[in-house]
């Protein structure tokens, strides 16, 4: 079975499924004449696996832990409850923060940051630990950075591309031969859609999550 039928199957990104290969917590075995990879039905049950204790949120050393027999799916689930247990408190501090400024009417300029600042370093310092959002404002960056990178190639093969129209017009007589000239100025036109192709696909990525699902899955 080929990756992609695994994909539609088990409904995990051939992304996730390769991050979960280079982990340790799947080999699947290779045909020996295209060297291709080659899933079995044992190599889904073990997806299935993975998918299921990564939905509930448990991490990829105590998934392989279990794999290796260190540990039984109990004692993972104990400590896993330790952890969700943990995340409850901090979950119902930031609640708890949360209530106190849904109860102040006043604009934000108005807000003393500082004081509430402090009491949240108060809170870490006991063990509480709020989230931080940081990793979900940089999607807008990074559409800007493919794009950006997308639309400097683009530009720069087409100047290639007019450069070489206006040198094969200008001088026809030393020109190549005319199944040449086709060669190359295919050769930017053929860039320039894989650039785009290329966009189109990270584009989807960065909304579906993969590059950070492949961390996280």
């Amino acid at each position: 079975m080929k990756i992609n039928e695994v994909e539609k199957i088990i409904g995990i990104t051939k992304k996730n499924i390769r991050f979960y290969e280079e982990q340790g917590l799947l080999s699947p075995s290779r045909n020996r004449e295209n060297g291709y990879r080659e899933y079995a039905e044992a190599d889904l049950e073990i997806l299935e696996q993975i998918k299921l204790f990564r939905k509930l949120g448990l991490p990829i050393e105590e998934i392989r832990s279990m794999q290796k027999g260190y540990s039984t799916v109990a004692d993972s689930m104990k400590r896993h409850l330790i952890t969700i247990e943990r995340e409850r408190q901090n979950l119902s501090q930031a609640q708890e923060l949360c209530k106190t400024l849904s109860s102040k009417e006043i604009m934000l300029k108005e807000l003393n940051a500082h004081d509430l600042l402090i009491n949240m370093n108060q809170m870490e310092k006991s063990g509480t630990s709020f989230k931080n959002i940081k990793n979900n404002d940089i999607s807008p960056i990074r559409y800007v950075g493919a794009v950006v990178a997308s639309i400097v190639m683009t530009i720069f093969m087409a100047i290639i591309f007019f450069i070489m129209l206006w040198a094969f017009q200008t001088k026809p007589e030393e020109s190549p031969p005319l199944p040449l000239i086709i060669v190359l100025m295919a050769i930017p036109v053929v860039i320039i859609i894989g650039v785009v192709f290329s966009l189109i696909q990270r584009i989807s990525e960065i909304k579906k999550g993969e590059t950070d699902d492949a961390k996280k899955f």
